[in-house]
């Protein structure tokens, strides 16, 4: 076993009892009409008030840590309700926060999705013991889930400290932390179909998604009169200066998709695409950004449809 820096240390049956997954029911009792094939969650700490706390964030395998404070967990199991949007998804990997003499690490994460709220449990170590607690609330984004064939998105879950978190945190770090400060944003997408149909976490955030060989995408089961034209991208502002704020449109993707967005070749946001295939995203170009020309790139998880634009920043004016 390899192993991480930082990591822990955890005797190994509180470790064991750390990691194992829970058991998936709907709130009746009752399996969930539509098992977890796979998927993951990105877990956004941009908008979370870690860092203000001189709190730092990260992640072990098999989750992995992408750019702009995201970071990557693969679903492992769980069941859905498309049609309730009702949803209890097992995510596999660490998160571990840094900030205290020793880090605090959760395993066990588990998002729990009822009647438009939900929580975030996770598993943890407290004084050798490991336990299992509701971390955060977690409420529903602006959209609705996007339920196509075969999968389920959630986009913009809102993740909020609970009393229980709360506490917790502030004994670890000697800091106060209070109900309801944030966590961030969680977007998640699991299959609900075939598991070789289910989509990956992206293997390298940074970098071009590539493809599992052992997974037939979409795209690889249309024969060649069946496929679809290129995906095509374009901005609202040709030019415009530093500390502005730009739109990238896209269109040709399948209706539900996830579309990672690239700013640079830097993977910072993902968005959903609507009924007709096409996705929309507000974006700020930062006061740093440099003179000259920038790349805009959206492409699938899959990495193997892209479509490239580009706009130009300009000096600031006088």
């Amino acid at each position: 076993m390899v192993k991480r820096p930082g990591a822990a240390a955890l005797a190994g049956g509180v470790l064991l009892a750390l990691l194992s997954p829970g058991m998936a029911t709907a709130q009746d009792g009752a399996a969930f009409p539509r098992e977890v094939s796979g998927g993951y969650a990105s877990w956004s700490t941009a908008a979370a008030e870690l860092a203000d706390q001189g709190v730092s964030f990260d992640v072990a395998e098999p989750a992995v840590r992408g750019s702009a404070d995201r970071a990557w967990f693969p679903a492992t199991g769980g069941g859905a309700n498309p049609e309730t949007g009702a949803a209890e998804v097992e995510l596999a990997g660490t998160a571990r926060l840094a900030g205290a003499a020793r880090p605090l690490t959760f395993g066990g994460l588990r998002l729990e999705l009822r009647e438009g709220a939900g929580a975030l449990y996770a598993r943890t170590a407290v004084g050798g013991e490991a336990r299992e607690l509701a971390l955060a609330g977690v409420k529903p984004g602006d959209t609705a889930p996007a339920v196509r064939a075969g999968g389920v998105t959630w986009t913009g879950l809102r993740a909020a400290l609970t009393d229980e978190g709360a506490r917790l945190l502030s004994e670890w770090s000697g800091r106060q932390f209070a109900e309801g400060d944030g966590l961030g944003r969680l977007d998640v997408t699991v299959g609900t179909g075939a598991a070789d149909d289910a989509p990956e976490v992206p293997a390298r955030p940074d970098e071009t998604p590539q493809p599992s060989p052992s997974v037939t995408t979409p795209e690889k089961q249309r024969t060649a009169p069946q496929q679809e034209a290129e995906p095509s991208a374009a901005v609202a502002h040709a030019g415009l200066e530093a500390g502005g704020e730009q739109e990238a449109t896209g269109a040709g993707f399948e209706p539900g998709e996830v579309v990672l967005v690239a700013i640079d070749e830097d993977t910072r946001y993902q968005a959903v695409a609507d009924a007709q295939g096409r996705v929309v995203l507000v974006f700020p170009v930062y006061a740093t950004a440099t003179a000259g020309v920038h790349t805009v790139e959206l492409y699938t998880v899959s990495g193997e449809r892209r479509a490239l634009t580009e706009f130009e920043v300009r000096p600031a004016s006088d």
